[in-house]
């Protein structure tokens, strides 16, 4: 019967990875330690793409993002031009459009789109008219002279009245892709300068006409 040496050769494993991890030689007592696989790092170069990448999105812009940005100054006038008369109304207009600018936001090429959706006009006695317009001649409305309309104003007393009209922009935001972002609040132009000189009118009998006789009362 021969002696022979048993040897046994154990491997444990990691239960996590389910891998070798050390070989134990229960002939020799000796453990010998085996190292562990690591992933190789990825090359995330120009060449290569990633699995693991992250896209990044157009930012949120507020209006502090467009402080360089402006809609052009209104326009503003009235009918009778420049003038009413007292307890009858005044047609005041003001006029914007649409406008797109060009520019840089957070880094970004974007065009910036104000578009007007309120006016606000300034009588000059102290009241305010809004309105979603800048409001239309009596003959685009095919009404006489001195009717009400959507930006009218009846003054009560003689005078000159400084008016002036905020127009109310919403502002949006296109990052090249064609759709337009909306930026939350608006951005106000204003418009001043119109004086309207408010008379009074009274009536007379006359002999002749204002034609027949242009210096005649009331002409």
């Amino acid at each position: 019967m021969s002696n022979q040496e048993t040897h046994v050769d154990v491997s444990l494993r990691d239960e996590a990875s389910d891998s070798p991890a050390t070989d134990v030689d229960l002939a020799e007592g000796q453990v010998r330690t085996k190292p562990v696989a690591t992933a190789e790092p990825e090359d995330c170069g120009p060449l290569n793409r990633c699995e693991n990448y992250v896209v990044a999105g157009p930012p949120d812009v507020t209006l502090a993002d467009l402080a360089s940005f402006r809609p052009a100054q209104p326009t503003l006038g009235g009918e009778p031009a420049g003038f009413g008369v007292v307890g009858m109304p005044t047609n005041l207009l003001a006029s914007a459009s649409e406008q797109r600018i060009p520019g840089t936001v957070l880094g970004w090429d974007v065009t910036v789109r104000f578009v007007p959706v309120a006016y606000v006009f300034d009588n000059g006695d102290g009241t305010t008219t809004r309105a979603s317009t800048g409001g239309a001649s009596w003959t685009a409305l095919g009404q006489g002279q001195f009717t009400p309309t959507a930006t009218s104003h009846a003054y009560r007393a003689r005078g000159t009245y400084p008016v002036s009209v905020t127009v109310e922009y919403e502002a949006s935001v296109d990052f090249g892709s064609g759709t337009w972002r909306t930026v939350p609040g608006v951005v106000r132009a204003e418009a001043t300068g119109y004086g309207v000189r408010v008379v009074e009118v009274r009536t007379a009998l006359v002999d002749r006409t204002c034609v027949e006789d242009p210096t005649g009362p009331g002409c």
